[in-house]
């Protein structure tokens, strides 16, 4: 071990520094396998106190650090450079539950917590952590608040920022901001946790947060809805908030070709309608009253969409089992997708008011630029963010298609800036669209960003290479 390595292993114990190059391979490569980097160690600290040491060993020695939690990111944000001169600060021993305050709607979490683990110690307490992802089973709450991740909820919910009502975090130097406040009224200057919520680790490492609840529902209710098309999606969206209004918490819409990727690579899958559709609309309703009432309620309202064409079939889950397989339907269309081979994928947001614009236009343009291109199309319809996803059908094409990414983006990614959207909805920036926030970032705003990380990282050591 060099001077550094024996620094580590006396704050963490030996045990959690990682240096071999077999056991540090799984913590080098991104989820999608689009990134593999080199390091110089792993650590694994076991409480913020030792975060913070490590910090300080670190950037007395002017040595790099990557923050990690469930290495679950989709834009190369967690794995490091090709330098093998990181350190990969692995949060997963931050794994307790400090607090939970019913009475407050507060949960207080360490950063290394599972979003399942979260889920759990909310509903133990009679209350609802509404973030819902289709990673939460390995995914680390320290890494949702890095990339303000969003899910399938944020329709009713919001993003992991509105979720977050305080930080624990070390800063690059070490030192430890304790901004762990569980009150939703502080007028008392800049809201500093905004800073790190989103940034991807390149502000701070994030150790704690207190995390807003909510009573939990007593009544659930799924269906899946066969549309013609992203217009009738957005219509039906309209008349479903206006008669559901709260109660309304996610809408999420698939595409034909979407589904029969999960039909073809997920064992287990079944067509929930008796024919395929071009696109279909999964909805979910909650409140806290019966559930025989809320689900008639909704039988109602489809009953009255498919006598007035608007709906073409549908099909309402009778229990939490047959809603557990209509979600998984939507909630593997990533695996499938990685299952099937490389894909253009894009995370983008427009105005709900202009998706179907965005569906007719960027599928044209595509279609022209590449004849046979195949669009996988899914997302969180309710919030405006959509995965559009771009592939040939056959590998040989495929690998020609892959290696035209730029020219796919710039048509994706114009027609997006044009219609008042974002290139990253709730994935972040990572390493994978760095020179696309330069091109469509206002240049006020990115000087801002730039500003901001110099103030708190002027030597650049936390998580270099991500965002700028």
């Amino acid at each position: 071990m060099n001077d550094l390595q024996q620094q580590l292993a006396a704050i963490v114990g030996p045990v959690h520094v990682l240096t071999g190059e077999a056991e540090l391979a799984p913590y080098l490569t991104d989820w999608r396998g689009r990134y593999r980097g080199r390091a110089l160690a792993l650590v694994k600290p076991g409480s913020t106190d030792e975060v913070a040491a490590v910090v300080r060993a670190c950037a007395a020695a002017g040595v790099p650090m990557v923050p990690q939690g469930g290495n679950t990111s989709l834009c190369g944000a967690a794995t490091p450079d090709q330098g093998g001169c990181s350190v990969l600060v692995n949060l997963s021993r931050l794994n307790r539950i400090r607090q939970i305050d019913a009475a407050n709607n507060a949960i207080t979490v360490e950063a290394g917590c599972l979003l399942a683990q979260v889920q759990e110690a909310a509903a133990a307490a009679g209350r609802l952590f509404p973030l819902a992802l289709a990673s939460e089973g390995s995914c680390q709450i320290g890494g949702n608040l890095s990339t303000n991740a969003g899910g399938v909820q944020v329709l009713r919910y919001g993003n992991t920022r509105e979720l977050t009502l305080g930080l624990e975090v070390v800063l690059p130097d070490g030192r430890l901001w304790n901004g762990l406040t569980a009150l939703r009224k502080d007028n008392t200057g800049y809201d500093l946790k905004d800073l790190f919520i989103g940034a991807e680790g390149t502000l701070g490492i994030i150790t704690a947060a207190v995390l807003k609840l909510f009573p939990r529902p007593r009544a659930v209710v799924t269906a899946w809805l066969a549309v013609a098309d992203g217009a009738a999606a957005i219509a039906l969206l309209g008349r479903a908030q206006a008669r559901f209004d709260a109660r309304l918490t996610a809408f999420e819409l698939i595409s034909r070709q979407s589904l029969d990727l999960v039909l073809q690579h997920i064992p287990g899958s079944r067509q929930p309608l008796a024919a395929p559709a071009p696109w279909q609309v999964l909805l979910e309703l909650a409140d806290g009253g019966a559930w025989a009432d809320l689900q008639a309620d909704l039988e109602d309202f489809i009953g009255g969409e498919m006598a007035d064409g608007r709906v073409q079939d549908g099909v309402l889950a009778q229990n939490e089992t047959q809603a557990r397989q209509l979600w998984a339907l939507r909630e593997n269309i990533s695996e499938a997708q990685k299952i099937e081979g490389l894909s253009i994928k894009h995370d983008i947001s427009v105005p709900v008011s202009r998706i179907p614009e965005f569906l007719d236009l960027a599928g044209t343009a595509l279609a022209a630029a590449f004849p046979g291109v195949r669009v996988v199309a899914f997302g969180h319809a309710g919030d405006g963010n959509l995965h559009y996803n771009l592939s040939k059908a056959q590998r040989q094409d495929n690998d020609t298609f892959i290696a035209a990414t730029p020219q796919a983006n710039r048509i994706v990614h114009d027609l997006v800036a044009r219609l008042g959207g974002s290139i990253s909805a709730e994935h972040g920036i990572g390493q994978l669209k760095r020179e696309e926030l330069v091109r469509y970032k206002d240049p006020v705003g990115l000087d801002l960003m730039r500003c901001i990380k110099s103030s708190l990282d002027p030597r650049g050591l936390m998580n270099p290479g991500k965002i700028l």
